[in-house]
Protein backbone atom coordinates (compact mmCIF):
# COMPACT_ATOMS: atom_id res chain seq x y z
CA UNK A 1 0.00 0.00 0.00
CA UNK A 2 1.38 3.54 -1.12
CA UNK A 3 2.37 5.60 1.73
CA UNK A 4 -0.66 7.99 2.48
CA UNK A 5 -0.33 11.02 4.59
CA UNK A 6 -2.73 10.78 7.20
CA UNK A 7 -5.58 13.75 6.20
CA UNK A 8 -6.37 15.07 9.38
CA UNK A 9 -2.85 15.31 10.64
CA UNK A 10 -2.74 17.67 7.44
CA UNK A 11 -5.69 19.42 8.51
CA UNK A 12 -4.16 19.89 11.49
CA UNK A 13 -0.72 21.52 10.25
CA UNK A 14 -2.91 23.64 7.69
CA UNK A 15 -5.00 24.70 10.25
CA UNK A 16 -2.31 26.07 12.38
CA UNK A 17 -0.22 27.67 9.78
CA UNK A 18 -4.03 29.59 8.53
CA UNK A 19 -3.62 30.83 11.95
CA UNK A 20 -0.20 32.08 12.12
CA UNK A 21 -0.84 33.98 8.65
CA UNK A 22 -4.38 35.07 9.66
CA UNK A 23 -2.50 36.74 12.88
CA UNK A 24 0.48 38.11 10.90
CA UNK A 25 -1.78 39.81 8.10
CA UNK A 26 -4.27 41.56 10.70
CA UNK A 27 -1.02 43.48 12.01
CA UNK A 28 -1.07 45.12 9.44
CA UNK A 29 -4.50 45.16 8.36
CA UNK A 30 -5.10 48.69 9.82
CA UNK A 31 -8.61 49.35 8.90
CA UNK A 32 -9.75 45.83 10.23
CA UNK A 33 -11.04 44.81 6.67
CA UNK A 34 -9.24 42.27 5.30
CA UNK A 35 -7.10 44.25 3.36
CA UNK A 36 -3.07 45.53 3.88
CA UNK A 37 -1.00 47.66 1.53
CA UNK A 38 0.90 45.91 -1.24
CA UNK A 39 4.20 47.86 0.11
CA UNK A 40 3.39 45.35 3.53
CA UNK A 41 3.07 42.30 1.65
CA UNK A 42 7.19 41.78 1.84
CA UNK A 43 7.07 42.49 5.88
CA UNK A 44 4.50 39.96 6.42
CA UNK A 45 6.30 37.14 4.21
CA UNK A 46 9.12 37.77 6.60
CA UNK A 47 7.62 37.73 9.81
CA UNK A 48 6.51 34.62 8.71
CA UNK A 49 9.86 32.99 8.09
CA UNK A 50 10.23 33.22 4.50
CA UNK A 51 13.26 35.18 3.12
CA UNK A 52 12.44 35.97 -0.40
CA UNK A 53 14.26 37.51 -3.26
CA UNK A 54 13.07 40.84 -4.33
CA UNK A 55 12.33 39.13 -8.15
CA UNK A 56 10.26 36.41 -5.38
CA UNK A 57 7.98 39.26 -3.74
CA UNK A 58 7.32 40.67 -6.76
CA UNK A 59 6.07 37.41 -8.54
CA UNK A 60 4.03 36.65 -5.36
CA UNK A 61 2.59 39.69 -4.99
CA UNK A 62 1.79 39.65 -9.08
CA UNK A 63 0.18 36.07 -7.73
CA UNK A 64 -2.24 37.69 -5.35
CA UNK A 65 -3.03 41.33 -6.54
CA UNK A 66 -6.68 42.19 -7.84
CA UNK A 67 -6.74 41.60 -12.03
CA UNK A 68 -6.63 45.91 -12.05
CA UNK A 69 -4.04 46.73 -9.02
CA UNK A 70 -5.76 48.92 -6.54
CA UNK A 71 -2.79 49.39 -3.90
CA UNK A 72 -3.95 46.62 -1.84
CA UNK A 73 -4.32 43.03 -1.33
CA UNK A 74 -7.36 40.86 -0.08
CA UNK A 75 -6.66 38.26 2.91
CA UNK A 76 -8.84 36.21 0.85
CA UNK A 77 -6.44 35.97 -1.96
CA UNK A 78 -3.43 36.41 0.06
CA UNK A 79 -4.40 33.18 2.05
CA UNK A 80 -4.26 29.87 -0.02
CA UNK A 81 -0.88 31.27 -2.10
CA UNK A 82 0.83 31.97 1.63
CA UNK A 83 0.03 28.50 2.65
CA UNK A 84 1.23 26.88 -0.43
CA UNK A 85 4.77 29.08 0.23
CA UNK A 86 4.58 27.73 3.57
CA UNK A 87 3.74 24.18 2.92
CA UNK A 88 6.48 23.95 0.52
CA UNK A 89 8.82 25.71 2.61
CA UNK A 90 9.57 28.46 0.06
CA UNK A 91 11.71 31.43 0.38
CA UNK A 92 14.32 29.70 2.88
CA UNK A 93 16.14 31.87 4.88
CA UNK A 94 20.24 31.39 3.99
CA UNK A 95 22.02 28.99 6.69
CA UNK A 96 23.84 30.73 10.11
CA UNK A 97 26.94 29.32 8.40
CA UNK A 98 26.59 31.24 5.13
CA UNK A 99 25.65 34.72 6.32
CA UNK A 100 28.88 34.45 8.67
CA UNK A 101 30.80 33.83 5.60
CA UNK A 102 29.54 36.78 3.79
CA UNK A 103 30.04 39.02 6.97
CA UNK A 104 33.82 37.74 7.42
CA UNK A 105 33.99 38.70 4.01
CA UNK A 106 33.79 42.51 4.92
CA UNK A 107 35.56 42.35 7.96
CA UNK A 108 39.10 40.92 6.41
CA UNK A 109 41.10 41.91 9.98
CA UNK A 110 38.72 39.18 11.44
CA UNK A 111 37.55 41.69 14.12
CA UNK A 112 34.33 39.91 14.85
CA UNK A 113 32.12 43.44 13.96
CA UNK A 114 31.52 45.98 11.67
CA UNK A 115 31.16 50.31 12.14
CA UNK A 116 28.14 51.40 11.28
CA UNK A 117 29.76 53.34 8.41
CA UNK A 118 31.36 50.28 7.17
CA UNK A 119 27.75 48.40 7.30
CA UNK A 120 26.18 51.11 5.71
CA UNK A 121 28.64 51.95 2.88
CA UNK A 122 28.41 48.33 1.96
CA UNK A 123 24.48 47.48 2.33
CA UNK A 124 23.81 51.06 0.27
CA UNK A 125 26.66 50.64 -2.40
CA UNK A 126 27.52 47.11 -3.52
CA UNK A 127 24.80 44.75 -5.02
CA UNK A 128 21.23 45.03 -4.75
CA UNK A 129 21.78 48.69 -2.59
CA UNK A 130 19.27 49.05 0.32
CA UNK A 131 16.50 51.62 0.32
CA UNK A 132 17.01 54.19 2.79
CA UNK A 133 14.25 52.84 4.89
CA UNK A 134 15.55 49.09 4.76
CA UNK A 135 19.10 50.48 6.09
CA UNK A 136 17.67 52.40 8.81
CA UNK A 137 15.61 49.24 10.07
CA UNK A 138 18.54 46.99 9.75
CA UNK A 139 20.95 49.42 11.38
CA UNK A 140 17.65 49.70 14.65
CA UNK A 141 18.23 46.19 14.84
CA UNK A 142 21.60 45.34 14.42
CA UNK A 143 23.61 48.02 15.96
CA UNK A 144 24.87 48.08 18.64
CA UNK A 145 24.38 52.29 20.56
CA UNK A 146 27.35 52.27 23.07
CA UNK A 147 29.86 51.15 20.32
CA UNK A 148 28.17 52.21 17.42
CA UNK A 149 29.20 49.15 15.62
CA UNK A 150 27.63 45.68 14.98
CA UNK A 151 28.47 42.41 15.92
CA UNK A 152 27.46 40.17 13.05
CA UNK A 153 27.53 36.61 14.89
CA UNK A 154 25.15 38.47 17.38
CA UNK A 155 22.93 39.95 14.96
CA UNK A 156 23.33 36.64 12.77
CA UNK A 157 21.62 34.87 15.75
CA UNK A 158 19.08 37.12 16.27
CA UNK A 159 18.15 37.25 12.40
CA UNK A 160 17.98 33.47 12.14
CA UNK A 161 14.74 31.63 12.34
CA UNK A 162 14.78 27.93 14.36
CA UNK A 163 12.80 25.39 12.68
CA UNK A 164 12.67 23.15 15.57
Amino acid sequence: MAEEKDPESTEAIVAELHKKIKEAFEVFDHESNNTVDVREIGTIIRSLGCSPTEGELHDFIAEVEEEEPTGYIRFEKFIPVMTTVLLEKRYRPIAEDVLLRAFEVLDPTKRGFLTKDELVKYMTEEGEPFSQEEMEEMLSAAIDPESNTINYRDYITMMVIDEN
